[in-house]
């Protein structure tokens, strides 16, 4: 790997570790909003009772712990780069009385498997964060058996996604951000119809499907809104940690505005839009 992207690697790792306990304090609230997402993956992946299932970029465990569940007879190795989003998934697996799954730490454009060892592969969210996406789905479809299934799910285009927008937008408003290279890790770096397809499909795999999958995420309040974006999502905590308390009050409240103005029944049940891709082997 080029170094500059093994510094975007090292970068992306200590990022997430970084945020591992606001992940984990929101844990419960996260895995509900992403759980459509999970399930469109596992219904895809047309899971047998005996498989071998690697779930990429696992983060807290899903939905790699829910496919456990399923494949009771195989088992499922979730990986992830950051040590400290597997050791909330761990526990979370002791909670659920879950045995049939292991935890490795590893780069998913270097992952540590022979080829074609698993019958299924799931990645929910990671794409958008690999220093080099194609490695990636290359390396995903080698460790996969022949006629095996390969799904993951990415946040769609800014406009599908005001949850992140109304937020991030106010903050460029106000601090004049820079904008980042489009080829370095972001939430929307995957969001184009067909970008994701087209990775897939470069990877060698068949039958290359996409599908999109759009909702609502229910935080009940604007407070609440606040402060998830506040302790979870990386671009909003790096800016604002840039900002004094009057700015930070600031767009707060601007955030505050633009949410009532677009959803004026106070839950804050903002619009999301994901696409799920799914191939074979």
């Amino acid at each position: 790997m080029e170094p500059q992207l093994k510094q975007i690697r090292e970068q992306q790792k200590e990022t997430w570790n970084k945020f591992s306990p606001g992940w984990r304090k929101w844990d419960d609230f996260t895995m509900e909003f992403l759980k459509p997402m999970g399930d469109e993956i596992i219904h895809s992946l047309k899971l047998k009772d005996t498989d071998m299932v690697l779930d990429v970029a696992a983060g807290t465990g899903e939905p790699g712990l829910t496919i456990a569940s399923i494949v009771k007879s195989g088992k499922v190795v979730i990986t992830d780069l950051a040590e400290g989003m597997l050791e909330v998934a761990r526990d979370n697996a002791i909670k659920k009385g879950i045995t049939n799954c292991e935890t490795v730490v590893c780069d998913v454009c270097e992952l540590p498997f022979e080829d074609e060892t698993f019958d299924a592969v799931s990645c929910r969210f990671g794409f958008m964060f690999f220093p080099d996406m194609l490695l990636a789905a290359k390396e995903m479809a080698r460790v996969l058996k022949p006629g095996g299934t390969m799904a993951a799910s990415v946040w769609g285009m800014p406009e599908k996604n005001f949850w992140v927008t109304a937020t991030l937008s106010t903050i460029n408003k106000n601090m004049q951000l820079p904008v980042p290279p489009p080829d370095v890790p972001g939430m929307f770096r995957c969001g184009n119809p067909g970008f994701l397809a087209d990775l897939f499909n470069q990877a060698a795999l068949k039958n290359v499907s996409e599908k999109e999958i759009t909702g609502k995420i229910i935080y009940g309040s604007n407070d609440t809104y606040w402060n998830f974006m506040n302790d979870v999502v990386a671009p909003v905590v790096a800016a604002m940690s840039k900002a004094d308390n009057v700015m930070k009050e600031k767009i707060k409240n601007e955030v505050f505005d633009l949410v009532n103005q677009k959803y004026p029944d106070q839950k804050a049940a903002i619009d999301y839009g994901a696409v799920i891709v799914y191939g074979e082997k």
